[in-house]
Formats: structure tokens, C-alpha cells, sequence
């Protein structure tokens, strides 16, 4: 097992989006190896932080890391959309800012034994952020129905070929079990035609199963809009998305949440009753800059999407 390690992406323009205040309260959803909440309680010695993240190494490693800081962060091994369940447990209610770094973390990519990676041939088919939880991608490459794995490759992957790839998955699997990374990327690459192919080509095909492991896009869009609900006027949430189905979800919601009544035009008085919550911070997404590009392959596909909690 590989000491667990997380390189935090965008930190600088993280830690300048959150515009952190003294004594204030913060909350760090996916604290991974617990860099950005280094750099959060490191800006102000008031600052208290709240973190939680699925995976226990991961909060483990952050634990390790924030030690300087002790007595001023609470750290939970839980997923950040229990948010409300965390904040109870931590005696907070009213939060100053809200970080989200979805996706998965360096450490989960580079350890072969957690088979999240398309490059690792031999790992285990597994692609669990949880260790805890029985559900793995073995089990849905070889459980699932040829129709229902087409539309988590299409829908989750964005992958052209799906359907072969499902196809093929399913005939594949009919002589025995599929078991490691390296069976699954050989499947796919005989799905994709020849010239469509390149070293990367499972790639869409790993997010998609990865995705659907951990229900990464579950219940996000309800997430977002409780956790701004949680914020103190001109409190912020910054969320780090890493493919276009994550940033596409915050797009809208932030878009929803700084929408305010939807009444037709013809009304001549609002009765639906909705306000405006937010403004966004950056109408167009932040991305990391070249040098960080360069030192940071990770970062290339980041974005970053920032919103101000206003007042009621």
C-alpha cells in the first residue's frame, strides 16, 4: 500500500476564492491528503475547519498533516453530502465557506491495489473512494445488463463506442469472470476502431464505472443548494470539478441558486416565491495556470466555479 498523498489543485486561487475571514468557519467536503485545509487554517490562526472525506486513508493522512493546527479542525470519514448529519456532529450550523474537490485524488489514481487506473494492468477491478462499502467495479462490469452498462458508458463516459464496448463486455464475460484493469481496457480497445484508438482510449470507459461505483453525481445538484443554505452572508463555495458531467451539474445549480423569481412575465406579482441566493464570483470558470499545467498533469482538466452566499 502506498503512504497515502494528495497534490491539491489550484490551491492559490482556492484559498483566494474562499476569501477567508478570522473566526471564521469552514468546510472542506473532500479533504483527500488534507492540503487545501492545510492552507486554509494556515491563512488565519482564528480559522476552524471542518472536513470529512470517504476514504479512510485519506482522512487519516489529513489528520497526520493538520497536527499543527490541533484544536482547530474536526475531521469525519464520511461522504460530504451527509453534510447536515457532519455539521451536527462538529456543533456547527452557520459556515464561511464550502470547498468541493470532486473527482478522485492522486493517491487513489497511483495505487494499483484501489484499480482506478486504466494504466495499471494488473489491479484489481475495485474503484472504491469507500473500502467499506461492498460495491465494486468488478461487480458492474460482470453483474449489470448489456443495456444498462451502454447507458453508464454513454451517460457517464460521454463514450462513443458504448455500445460495443458493452457488447463486447458481456460476450467477454460469458467465458469467465473480468477481474483486473487490464482485461477491461483490452475489451474495450477491440471495441474501438483502429483508428480511433490511443494509449488513453479506456479512459472514458474508467470514469464511467468509476462514477457509477461511488455514485459521484448522486444527489450533487441537493447538495450544493443545502450546503449555500448553510453559509453566512458572504460566505462562498468553491467547487473543483475534473470532467465536463461534474461542472455542468454546478454550472446549472449555481445558475438556479442566483436565478431569482421564475414567475412568467405576464405575472404582475411574483407568487412563486423564489429568491436570489448567490452571485457568482466568476461568470467563466477559473483553470489552472500553464506552469501548474505543466508540474501537475491532474490540473489540466480542472475548473473552478466560485459563488458568494447573499443576503436574504
Amino acid at each position: 500500500m502506498l503512504p497515502f498523498y494528495h497534490r491539491p489543485v489550484m490551491l492559490d486561487e482556492v484559498i483566494a476564492g474562499l476569501a477567508i475571514k478570522p473566526h471564521g468557519v469552514y468546510f472542506d467536503g473532500t479533504v483527500g491528503g488534507g492540503g487545501h485545509s492545510f492552507a486554509i487554517l494556515e491563512s488565519d490562526p482564528t480559522v476552524r475547519l471542518i472536513g470529512t472525506d470517504r476514504d479512510e486513508e485519506a482522512v487519516k493522512a489529513a489528520g497526520e498533516r493538520l497536527r499543527p493546527f490541533e484544536g482547530r479542525f474536526q475531521l469525519y470519514k464520511s461522504d460530504y453530502r451527509k453534510y447536515s448529519e457532519i455539521l451536527k456532529r462538529a456543533g456547527a450550523d452557520r459556515l464561511d465557506g464550502v470547498l468541493l474537490d470532486l473527482g478522485i485524488s492522486s493517491h487513489q489514481i497511483d495505487d494499483e491495489e484501489r484499480g482506478f487506473s486504466y494504466r495499471k494492468a494488473s489491479a484489481p477491478l475495485d474503484m472504491r473512494m469507500d473500502r467499506e462499502s461492498g460495491f465494486t467495479a468488478e461487480d458492474v462490469v460482470n453483474d449489470y445488463a448489456e443495456e444498462k452498462l451502454f447507458r453508464i458508458l454513454r451517460d457517464y463516459g460521454e463514450e462513443r463506442f458504448a455500445g460495443a464496448i458493452a457488447s463486447n463486455i458481456v460476450r467477454r464475460r460469458e467465458k469467465d469472470r473480468i477481474t483486473t484493469c487490464g482485461e477491461l481496457v483490452a475489451i474495450v480497445e477491440e471495441s474501438i476502431p483502429l483508428k480511433f484508438r490511443s494509449p488513453a482510449c479506456a479512459r472514458q470507459t474508467f470514469q464511467a464505472i468509476r462514477i457509477e461505483v461511488n455514485g459521484e453525481l448522486t444527489g450533487l445538484r441537493e447538495c450544493i443548494k443545502g450546503l449555500v443554505r448553510h453559509l453566512n452572508t458572504g460566505g462562498r463555495i468553491c467547487i473543483l470539478t475534473f470532467h465536463s458531467l461534474e461542472d455542468r451539474i454546478v454550472k446549472e445549480t449555481f445558475r438556479e441558486l442566483q436565478t431569482p423569481c421564475t414567475c412568467p412575465p405576464q405575472f404582475p406579482v411574483c407568487v412563486c416565491g423564489k429568491k436570489k441566493e448567490v452571485e457568482l464570483v466568476n461568470k467563466k470558470p477559473i483553470v489552472a495556470s500553464a506552469e501548474e499545467m505543466q508540474e501537475n498533469s491532474r490540473s489540466k482538466c480542472a475548473k473552478l466555479r466560485i459563488a458568494c452566499k447573499i443576503e436574504a
